[in-house]
């Protein structure tokens, strides 16, 4: 097999290969650092070229297998992490010029737990400024471009990841999300995720000075952006392994009981005032028929009001970012974000005082509501998006771009508040008047049961196939 095939492998596929010996790490690691220098000049996904240290211990992998250690389940697997995550001896710049030097002293979990495996990180991708964007660009670093073509944006903040991954820069990717920064991304470009759920996969940054303000310890979540769905059970297991240094984790294996009958989905369109794009409602049907095919009982019924938890739960969001993080994007932030940063206060104002506690502690009614529905519907198929994604630099155009952005993403946002997991997977390539472009639907499972929500994805995928042999094709 030529290096050619190699990065064209999904994770799924490649991980056999590497720990039976068939492929070493080192020519697996070396395919995708081919790709990346390819690729990578004409997307600006990848903005740490690790190279030299991924090959590198990419041969220590390779030694340590020939000399009898069992290799990991990612065994020489290529991956990327996202700059907003601590990974020992570099910059854990999130964006900002200001922290360009802010050079990690250790690694974070999802670093530490994914190189325990065996995982060979490649680079470092992209992400806007403090991470706080659904679109990638940051005057560090420039605008990250999504390989479908530049009338998209990449999505955000994990753009970097999800343009990558699809590219075939890596077979895993790195993101995280506390409004959609993993599920916008995969839209974007067609790729697959699952949002975890609360205390899933362990998280901390061993360089930050101080903690995080409570919503954004709830709602921020750790995760991975791939472009088969299948991968996805294949690493969550070693992401999800715990760790100390959060102790909120909860350690409870990757797959939950089996569900007896078959798993009835409710599932729902309505958009709550916004427009449903026909293409979008195509992409729903297709998921509906995908999942009724493969032996789920799919109802139209409508889940728990998704708008007033979402926009409570992110104007309550707003409320904690405005009393802790406002002085830092106004002290370090560009124009641009500064700007941004304003118009969100607009979209979500935000809450305050006793209010803000009061909207914060009724987080629990919202899940308690969820939780009850979801005992007779396990999962939930909603849109992700009321329209197809938008272009790059939307949410700069005053109020109307950010209410296209965010304002209309409350099946994204709700899901960070309610704390619960939640798919993201490509069921329709539209052929719209810019070109095609994929339409992700989203996926609700029940609290701990990540493992539902990918199985889903899996079985829509096994419907509507990979987009990324499309993309590559229009790539080339």
């Amino acid at each position: 097999m030529n290096t050619d095939e190699i990065w064209r492998l999904s994770a799924t596929e490649l991980s056999p290969l590497t720990r039976a010996g068939d492929i070493s790490a080192e020519t697996a690691v070396q395919a995708s650092l081919n790709r990346m220098t390819e690729v990578n000049p004409q997307l600006n996904a990848v903005v740490e070229d690790l190279s030299a240290e991924a090959v590198s211990r990419a041969r220590d992998l390779d030694k340590a297998r020939a000399a009898g250690a069992a290799p990991g389940p990612l065994q020489g697997l290529p991956v990327t992490i996202k700059i907003n995550v601590d990974q020992e001896g570099h910059a854990t710049s999130n964006g900002v010029t200001a922290l360009k030097d802010l050079i990690a002293p250790a690694d974070a979990p999802v670093v530490a737990n994914l190189q325990k495996a065996g995982a060979v990180v490649i680079g470092r991708t992209n992400t806007p400024e403090f991470s706080f964007r659904a679109d990638t660009d940051n005057p560090l670093f420039g605008r990250t471009h999504n390989p479908w073509g530049r009338h998209i944006s990449p999505g955000g903040s994990s753009g970097g990841a999800g343009a990558s991954v699809m590219a075939g820069i890596g077979a895993l990717a790195h993101g995280n999300d506390i409004g959609g920064s993993l599920r916008f991304p995969a839209a974007a470009n067609g790729a697959v995720t699952v949002k975890p759920g609360l205390g899933r996969v362990p998280a901390w940054n061993p360089s930050q000075k101080a903690e995080r303000g409570i919503l954004a310890q709830s709602m921020s979540v750790q995760g991975l952006i791939t472009r088969s769905a299948a991968d996805l059970h294949l690493a969550m297991p070693s992401l999800i392994e715990p760790d100390a240094r959060d102790p909120f984790h909860v350690p409870l294996p990757w797959r939950g009981e089996t569900q007896e009958g078959p798993i009835k989905v409710a599932f729902t369109r309505n958009c709550h005032g916004y427009d449903l794009h026909p293409e979008v409602n195509l992409a729903l049907e297709t998921a509906r028929d995908a999942l009724v095919d493969a032996g789920y009982v799919v109802e139209e019924v409508e889940p728990p009001n998704v708008f007033d938890a979402g926009r409570t739960g992110y104007r309550a969001l707003m409320g904690e970012v405005y009393a802790m993080m406002k002085q830092d994007v106004d002290a370090a932030g560009s124009e641009t974000v500064q700007k941004i940063f304003e118009v969100y206060f607009q979209e979500f104002p935000p809450f305050a005082g006793t209010e803000l506690l009061q909207m914060m502690a009724k987080r629990s009614h919202y899940a308690r509501e969820w939780s009850l529905f979801m005992q007779d519907y396990p999962l939930v198929l909603t849109p992700f998006l009321p329209q197809p994604f938008f272009k790059p630099n939307r949410d700069t155009e005053g109020a109307e771009g950010v209410h296209e952005v965010l304002g209309c993403a409350v099946y994204s946002y709700a899901m960070n508040f309610l704390g619960l997991p939640a798919g993201c997977v490509p069921a329709r390539l539209a052929p719209l008047p810019s070109g095609p472009q994929p339409i992700n639907v989203q996926i609700v499972s029940r609290r701990w049961r990540e493992d539902m929500a990918v199985d889903a994805c899996i079985a829509i995928e096994q419907r509507v196939g990979r987009f990324s042999p499309h993309l590559w094709d229009l790539m080339a």
